[in-house]
Formats: structure tokens, sequence, C-alpha cells
């Protein structure tokens, strides 16, 4: 069996509204596309260092998350490698801490992978609600698309399984 030397992990926290957009796009992309067993996907929730190990090992790591950029919600931009830690020197969600430390962690031990890629998008509220509000929902496809144009520039291929929308 081949190793897994990509990981794909969709960040945040489903109970708090557009927080969870990084783990319901990424979720939609695996029922969507195949992919090599090379990659792992990731359902990482909010769940900081315990990420460490989707990192350990790996050649790249794409992570898709909400961001706040100050930016009209549903903006998504994708930041790489340094422009990540540079990008949240404040604390931009709840669990951005946790993955900043994921990232100062794989450093010190030697082992961040040699790419480390965000695809993020603007959320419109994180407040407490299971529902993601429609100018997210409205953009799931195209946030879906990016992961794919960025796995595909990784020599990934993501052969489409299902067309479906993105639906609420």
């Amino acid at each position: 069996m081949k190793s897994k030397t990509i990981s794909l992990i969709g960040v945040g926290n489903i109970l708090m509204k557009d927080e969870g957009v990084g783990v319901h796009a990424v979720n939609a992309f695996q029922e969507r596309y195949a992919v090599p067993d090379s990659v792992e996907i990731v359902d990482g929730g909010s769940a900081g260092l315990d990420l460490l190990e989707y990192f350990e090992g790996r050649d790249k790591v794409l992570i898709v998350d909400a961001v706040d950029f100050g930016k009209e919600p549903g903006y998504i931009d994708t930041l790489e490698n340094e422009a990540i830690p540079a990008r949240f020197g404040a604390k931009a969600s709840m669990h951005h801490l946790g993955l900043l430390e994921v990232i100062s962690v794989s450093n010190l031990m030697g082992a961040l992978p040699k790419e480390v890629c965000l695809i993020g998008i603007q959320p419109k509220t994180i407040e407490l609600g299971l529902d993601m509000t429609q100018e997210i929902w409205d953009n799931v496809d195209i946030l879906i698309e990016r992961m794919v144009v960025k796995l595909r520039e990784w020599n990934v291929p993501c052969v489409l399984q299902s067309p479906q929308k993105s639906s609420r």
C-alpha cells in the first residue's frame, strides 16, 4: 500500500454556522471526487494539535477553513507556506491558534511538509447554529473547485464521481 503523502483537511466547528464550512466543503469534495490512496481526507473539526499526525510525514497539506479576511461574506482566497502564520498573527477564529501551533510544532520537529496551503472563505457569521448562511452555501462549489485546482496543481488526479451541487 502506498503511504499517505498529502493531507486534505477540513477544519471548523459545525456548531457555529459558517465556521464549519471547511468540514462541509471537504466532506462534499469526498462525496464528489475520487483521489488516489496517497491522499488522506480528514474531517479536522476544531482538533488543534491533534492534527499534527496529518502533517508529519506528508509532502503537502491542503487545509480548507473559514478565514476572516476582512472582506465580504463568501470571498475566497488562498494562503501558502509562510503567508499562513503571517496572516494569523491575530487569531481569526476559535481554532486558528491550534492550527498555528500545529504548523509551528511541525516546523520545530523538522516535519513541516514542503508545501502547506490554506484555502479560506470569509464567513458571514460564526454564531451558534447548525446551518451555514446562504452566502457561504452559494460559494461552497467554488471553494471545492479551488480545492480541485490546487490538488491537480500538485499532480493529484481528482476524478469526478458525482457532480451534485451543494445543498442545504
